[in-house]
């Protein structure tokens, strides 16, 4: 055979594979109505009663931070920093201490619900009534309270609940002790009174949306919230870039309340850019402060330097200098304001340094180098990270202690910055000292010169040189005040909000509604689906004609259909039953497997099957009636020495039979009795039963037996026990002509059906299939379908409006339950 032989073949196969799998499913039609109207009712429950969640946005823009770009800049990497600076802003929007700022500065402390059984609706700024608490006072949190209001004038609350904790808002935390105990109790208030116990203090008021006809005898609940779980009920915020490119981000938030979520984005983009700010001016305070004390020293110093300068002119009548001197004065004060310089800067260092030894955990009052016009981006980057430590520090302090080994990490990497940061203070402070005695040695080289001047002019110069240097510092200290105070003014956040969020247009994300019912027509077909091929794993007995073709290469000659009729004589009594057409069919294919060749040549058939309850006799019994109908001699023995039954069919005495004879008793003529049922049919039963059953079928006898039926009747009809159980089936193959071994659906085994087969394969018997016991209803017909149909000749005759003629009653219709749970 070629490749593309081969190859379409396989095709039809699989083809075929499916055609069948089809089929099989469509039997269970039932069960598929049935799952996807439960499922489609559970996905419309689910869909009705889920409270919907609904996600708000709001967008924010980044701005570069310009001290970081120009530090990094000098070192070439500028190309990352606006991606850092992204990432770090994440990271502050979803912190943990900027949720709960939030979180203070709203008013969430209480929650409503209204209740109206299987849907819990939040209401934020919509309920009826408020609760107006003392926050002096500790209140029960997570302790649910129903109310149900009366009228407009009166309510009724109650509450139970057991280990409850208080919380106190004024102090932000938890009391020590819980509250033991169970907590039951109700009662009716006016709205307004006090409701005060060991519990809570508070009162309920009505608000203006209140509507007598709507809210009365409805079930509304409140809740008192802490701080800390609000917080963790809103950490699950969702901050992305919008594009690689842009350094705008998208802050998400999904909630069951719109309003509510809507107002927490808002409130969190505006403490995030106050927090911003307000680290900006605590930076310019800081410098206003630290140059207010620079100021007030160096004010008594120019004080003092002017009043002498003034004293010595009058006392010695000199105005000004001489030329020469004016020139090596100007040259002394370039000098001496450039020390000055230094000096404050060499102060502030030490300041600096100072105050990072002395303060481990507030940087509160640092002033950052560049408010004092230093521009070194070495130790303004050390800084900055050291604040971002310690910001990172205190908020994973808000909800854990010194021994979490993040915080201990936080205080390992504060230590080696603030080491850097010493050790970059003090290379400063020496190169200044360098710098320093620098100008002082060329400050003292013009001094040399001074001192050969006139005493009187010397002395001026010098007056006029320390009040100088006192002006200059002082004005140098007040332009750093008044540009820290315009930076204090003009200052503002370092990022901006695009868009706010919004509570417009916003359809629920969740539930999805089509989604959901997709998925629940997707499961109410996958559910049966895998049920059936379940079943069908599971499954040991023979169900369709494909089991039997996979277990075995004998072919099926033939199908019987089920029978609902009580006698066993269905071919005789009810001839044109669709059972009785299915018998003609397997008479025509013997006809075709016995290849017949004259009409004085007889044919044997035996029935055999691996159990019993197969159907054998039944099958023996028909076939043989449906011969003798065709006007043909027919015999029908009953070779089934160990439990003889065609006696009790056919109304008979088994007192004499195939035993009798072959124990040498009775003769032929004796044993053959004619059927007073069947016309042209005669019958040969057992007789009584042998203890040897074996040895007469293997005795002499048994080939006289046939040689002779031989001579007298066309086809001869041999009932057996099962072959799986006994040898006589096989001995008295040796005298059969067709050998028919029976299957009966949903009750031979398929382990069993396939060692046999493989054994008699093994040993070249000529065997032929015939399956029994088919339930079209069930299905049957879907998957035998094809050979069903044509191979046999009667699938298109069974009557059903085709023409054909039938004496079988129409069954009565079962109900759709019945026929279901037949199904499965």
């Amino acid at each position: 055979m070629s490749t593309e032989n081969i190859e379409g073949f396989q095709q039809q196969e699989e083809s075929k594979d499916i055609r069948i799998f089809l089929f099989k499913l469509l039997k269970y039609w039932p069960l598929f109505i049935l799952t996807i109207f439960i499922v489609l009712v559970v996905a419309f429950l689910f869909n009705k009663y889920t409270a919907p969640i609904y996600e708000v946005s709001t967008t924010v823009l980044v701005k570069e931070d310009r001290s970081m770009m120009d530090a990094s800049s000098m070192l070439g990497i500028g190309l990352s920093n606006s991606n850092q600076n992204v990432e770090n802003e994440i990271v502050k929007l979803s912190s943990f201490s900027l949720q709960y700022r939030t979180i203070i500065s709203l008013d969430f402390e209480v929650s409503y619900f209204l209740n109206e059984g299987l849907i819990v609706t939040e209401l934020y700024h919509k309920a009826p009534f408020k609760v107006v608490y003392d926050t002096a006072v500790s209140q029960t949190v997570d302790l649910k309270y129903r109310v149900v209001i009366l009228n407009k004038d009166e309510f009724r609350i109650e509450t139970e609940g057991e280990l409850v904790k208080k919380y106190n808002y004024a102090k932000r935390e938890f009391e020590e002790e819980e509250i033991l105990g169970k907590i039951d109790w109700k009662k009716n208030y006016r709205f307004g009174d006090l409701i005060e116990n060991p519990y809570n203090s508070f009162k309920i008021l009505l608000n203006n949306n209140f509507d007598p006809e709507t809210d009365v005898e409805n079930s509304y609940e409140f809740v008192f919230n802490d701080y800390y779980t609000l917080t963790g009920q809103f950490g699950g915020i969702e901050i992305e870039p919008v594009s690689r490119e842009a350094s705008i981000l998208e802050i998400k938030f999904k909630h069951s309340n719109i309003d509510k979520a809507t107002a927490f984005l808002n409130m969190l983009t505006i403490v995030y850019l106050q927090k911003s700010l307000e680290l900006k001016n605590k930076i310019a305070e800081n410098t206003i402060r630290f140059i207010d004390i620079q100021l007030a020293e160096i004010s008594d110093t120019l004080r003092s330097a002017e009043m002498d300068l003034q004293n010595f002119q009058s006392s010695r009548e000199v105005l000004n200098i001489d030329y020469q001197a004016q020139q090596v004065v100007e040259l002394l004060k370039d000098l001496e304001n450039h020390l000055a310089e230094l000096t404050v800067k060499s102060r502030y260092y030490k300041n600096l340094r100072d105050y990072i030894i002395k303060n481990q955990d507030d940087l509160n009052n640092l002033v950052a180098p560049s408010a004092m016009g230093i521009e070194d981006p070495a130790l303004n980057r050390l800084i900055g990270e050291l604040i971002d430590l310690y910001n990172a520090k205190a908020e994973q302090l808000l909800y854990s202690t010194d021994r979490n080994p993040t915080v201990i990490a936080i205080n390992n990497h504060v230590v080696n910055t603030k080491n850097a940061i010493l050790e970059n203070i003090n290379n400063i402070i020496y190169n200044s000292n360098q710098a320093i005695r620098e100008i002082e040695k060329r400050i003292a080289n013009y001094n040399e010169k001074i001192s050969y001047l006139p005493v009187t002019q010397r002395e001026l110069i010098n007056y006029e040189r320390t009040f100088r240097l006192a002006d200059d510092i002082y004005t140098y200290l007040l332009t750093k005040r008044t540009e820290a105070q315009i930076t204090k003014a003009s200052n503002l956040p370092d990022n901006e909000v695009i868009d706010i969020a919004r509570t417009e247009l916003n359809e629920p994300v969740y539930p999805k509604k089509v989604l959901n019912y997709l998925i629940a027509l997707i499961l109410g077909l996958v559910f049966p689906i895998g049920y059936v091929m379940m079943k069908d794993y599971f499954n040991e007995s023979i169900v369709e004609k494909t089991d039997v073709e996979k277990a075995t290469k004998y072919p099926i000659i033939g199908q019987i259909l089920h029978s609902t009729k009580k006698s066993q004589l269905v071919v005789s009594e009810f001839p044109k039953s669709n059972i009785s057409e299915s018998f003609r069919s397997l008479r025509t294919n013997i006809q075709y497997i016995a290849g017949k060749k004259d009409d004085n040549t007889s044919t044997t058939i035996l029935v055999t099957a691996d159990m019993a309850s197969a159907g054998k006799t039944y099958v023996s019994i028909n076939l043989a009636c449906i011969y003798a109908q065709y006007g043909r001699r027919a015999v029908l023995l009953g070779f089934d020495l160990r439990k003889p039954k065609i006696y009790q069919d056919f109304d008979l005495s088994n007192r004499l039979g195939l035993t009798s004879y072959l124990i040498g008793k009775n003769t032929i003529e004796e044993i053959i009795q004619p059927s007073v049922k069947v016309d042209h049919l005669d019958i040969i039963l057992s007789g009584p039963v042998p203890p040897n059953p074996a040895e007469l079928i293997a005795s002499d006898k048994t080939a006289e037996l046939f040689r002779e039926l031989r001579k007298r009747y066309d086809y001869i009809i041999v009932d057996t026990p099962p072959a799986a159980l006994v040898t006589d089936p096989y001995l008295l193959m040796e005298f059969t002509d067709v050998n028919i071994f029976l299957v009966r659906q949903y009750l031979t085994h398929k382990r069993i059906f396939a060692a046999m087969m493989k054994e008699m394969e093994a040993n070249n018997l000529k065997i032929s299939i015939v399956i029994n016991d088919i339930n079209i209803t069930g299905g049957y017909g879907y998957g035998y379908g094809e050979g069903y149909s044509y191979g046999y000749g009667y699938g298109y005759g069974y009557g059903y409006g085709y023409g054909y003629y039938t004496d079988d009653k129409p069954e009565k219709k079962k109900s759709f339950t019945k026929r279901l749970f037949n199904k499965l």
